[in-house]
C-alpha cells in the first residue's frame, strides 16, 4: 500500500512539473515566445545602419539611369532619365539637334537664288534655303545692292510679318523685289550684272554675317529708283502678294 501510494505522489509530482515547464514556454496568448522584441528606436537604427546593396537605385551613379538591385522584389525601373545639355547661346558654329540654340541665316549657311518673274510685272524673287544643321531666322529684310549701287532699296512696310521668318535645315524663306515701276515712272533705270543680298542681324541694320552673291541672268536685272524689296516671308506667295 505504501509502495503504491509513493508511486501515486511520484507521478502527481512530475505532472507537476511538467505543467510549470509549459507555462514557463508560453506568453499567455497561446504561443511560444521568440524573445522580447527591439523597439521601434532601436530596429530604426538597425535598419539604417544596414548599408544598401551596390545595385540599389538611389544615390547619383552618373549615368542617370536607375538601376533595381538583384533579387528585390520591387518593381523594375524602366527608361533612362537623361541630362538636356545647355546650350551654349553664342550663336555660331554648326551643330545638331533639337537642343542646338538657332542662329542667323546667313550666307554662311544658306543657298540664295533669284528669280526674275513676269507675273507680277518687273518682279524678281529671293529664295534662302537653310543648307546648316540648326535653325536659322531670317530677320527684316534682305539688303540688297547691284553692282557699285550707292543707296539701299526701301522696305515695304505692310509685309513686316507677325513673326520672324524661321528656318529649320532644309527649309526656304523668301523675299519679292519691286525691280522696276510698271509705267515708267522710276528714274535712273540701268541694268545690274551682280547683286549682292546682305543679312541684318537682331537689331535693324546690324550686321548679319556672310552676304550672298547669286547668280543673275546672263543678260542682267534692269531695275530703277522704284526698286523695293519685301520683308523676309516664310511662305513663297506672301513675298509676291503685295
Amino acid at each position: 500500500m505504501r509502495t503504491a501510494r509513493r508511486v501515486r505522489l511520484l507521478a502527481a509530482a512530475g505532472t507537476a512539473v511538467a505543467a510549470l515547464a509549459l507555462t514557463a514556454c508560453q506568453n499567455g496568448t497561446g504561443t511560444r515566445d521568440e524573445g522580447a522584441s527591439l523597439p521601434p528606436s532601436a530596429a530604426t537604427a538597425s535598419t539604417a545602419s544596414t548599408p544598401a546593396p551596390s545595385g540599389t537605385p538611389g544615390g547619383d551613379t552618373g549615368t542617370g539611369t536607375a538601376t533595381g538591385g538583384g533579387g528585390s522584389s520591387a518593381a523594375p525601373v524602366s527608361g533612362t532619365a537623361t541630362r538636356t545639355p545647355k546650350s551654349s547661346g553664342n550663336g555660331g558654329g554648326s551643330g545638331s539637334g533639337s537642343g542646338s540654340a538657332a542662329v542667323l541665316c546667313n550666307g554662311s549657311n544658306t543657298a540664295v537664288t533669284v528669280q526674275p518673274l513676269s507675273r507680277p510685272l518687273n518682279h524678281m524673287l529671293i529664295t534662302v534655303r537653310n543648307t546648316g544643321t540648326r535653325t536659322c531666322h531670317l530677320t527684316y529684310y534682305p539688303v540688297l545692292r547691284f553692282d557699285e549701287m550707292q543707296w539701299v532699296p526701301r522696305p515695304a512696310e505692310e509685309t513686316h510679318p507677325q513673326a520672324v521668318t524661321t528656318l529649320a535645315p532644309g527649309e526656304s524663306g523668301y523675299a519679292g523685289v519691286l525691280l522696276s515701276a510698271a509705267d515708267g515712272s522710276g528714274d535712273g533705270g540701268t541694268t545690274g550684272r551682280r547683286l549682292t543680298v546682305a543679312f541684318q542681324g537682331t537689331t535693324p541694320n546690324s550686321d548679319g554675317g556672310a552676304s550672298a552673291t547669286p547668280s543673275l541672268p546672263a543678260k542682267g536685272m534692269y531695275y530703277d529708283s522704284s526698286l523695293q524689296v519685301t520683308y523676309w516671308q516664310q511662305d513663297r506667295g506672301d513675298a509676291l502678294d503685295w
